[in-house]
């Protein structure tokens, strides 16, 4: 909904020093891309994803997020065929990321995190065109360049290759194509507070999006200092890749399919039993509000000082309803100090 008088009965807020007021969440799209690639929630039926995405816009919720690598494009094909059923006035607002580059005859390869300027031009005409847009309100570099094969939990612990692009370089790259029009605001997205440092004394860092949630707080340095630059912050994972709706178990997890890739990640195999109690202390917290497990754990997140908005996924209306009012929900003195015990904080 890019009209500023738009009508929506969801909370909303500024997004840092940009133009855009967005709901407190947001429509993520990794887990509606398909599968097929290396990093796959499974497969999906594209019709109800594309459903599913309307009925969130219809919903209320002004923003989407997704990323060239989910579905290896085909997520930004689904996200534009979703929003094209809206005019201009009444589209959401839609981010997507840049700089991880698959190579099309081997789908299950790691991308490659670059963000070479011919790279990263390339990309961007290449989202425009899946999402069937002229510009992109929220163009984010996914990863810090290391010109190195992404490996999800395992981010840093690669050093960057030579031919690697600094952050320098590639950040006033994203700040001449926002000079040019095709981008509305620019973010760093996996970026550490030092990182973002750099950038700003470059141009303006518009917003960050960092993994966070009461089971990974790693990146609450990033967070303060986004707060302290007047700098968005989107948060994605709040429900810890599905850990805190509140309806997993052991033997759900044990059911994934084969091909979603939760099932070599640590949070669902080490880290399950720990990450399973903290949803368990957040029932309690769910009942006396009247809301669903996945709302409160959404609603700790927007609670954090300096968090604008959290992404949450989706793939059926449904999973929706269950998170789309996460940012009506005021957690009082009293739940905050519950989930600050089953934490550890």
């Amino acid at each position: 909904m890019t009209n500023e008088t738009a009508n929506t009965t969801l909370d909303t807020t500024r997004l840092g020093t940009t133009d855009m007021t967005i709901t407190r969440v947001g429509f993520g799209s990794w887990a509606v891309s398909g599968s097929g690639w290396t990093y796959s929630w499974g497969a999906t039926d594209d019709a109800e994803s594309v459903a599913a995405i309307r009925h969130a816009v219809d919903s209320g919720v002004n923003w989407i997020d997704t990323a060239a690598v989910y579905g290896l494009g085909h997520s930004e094909e689904l996200v534009g065929k979703a929003v094209s059923a809206y005019s201009e006035a009444d589209r959401p607002y839609i981010f997507t990321k840049v700089g991880l580059v698959w190579n099309p005859e081997d789908p299950q390869g790691a991308p490659i995190r670059t963000m070479k300027p011919a790279s990263v031009r390339r990309e961007l005409e290449d989202s425009l065109r899946r999402l069937g847009v002229e510009r992109v309100d929220l163009y984010q570099v996914h990863w810090p360049d290391t010109g190195e094969a992404f490996v999800f939990g395992a981010e840093e612990d690669g050093a960057a290759s030579p031919n690697h692009t600094p952050l320098e370089e590639y950040w006033q790259l994203m700040a001449d194509l926002k000079a040019e029009g095709k981008i509305r605001a620019i973010a760093l997205s996996n970026h550490d507070a030092a990182q973002l440092t750099v950038a700003e004394s470059i141009a303006h860092v518009d917003a960050i999006q960092p993994p966070f949630s009461a089971i990974n707080r790693s990146a609450a340095p990033d967070i303060a200092w986004a707060k302290e630059h007047d700098t968005g912050v989107i948060v994605y994972s709040p429900l810890q890749s599905g850990l805190l709706t509140g309806t997993f178990s052991a033997e759900r997890v044990a059911s994934l399919p084969a091909d979603d890739w939760r099932r070599a990640s640590p949070d669902y195999t080490s880290g399950l039993a720990a990450n399973l109690r903290i949803a368990d202390a957040l029932k309690p917290i769910a009942a006396r509000h009247g809301v669903s497990v996945a709302e409160v754990a959404i609603a700790w997140t927007l609670a954090w000082p300096g968090v604008s908005g959290a992404i949450v996924g989706a793939r059926t209306r449904t999973q929706v309803d269950g998170w789309v009012n996460a940012g009506a929900v005021r957690l009082t003195a009293q739940d905050l100090a519950e989930v600050a015990t089953a934490i550890g904080l």
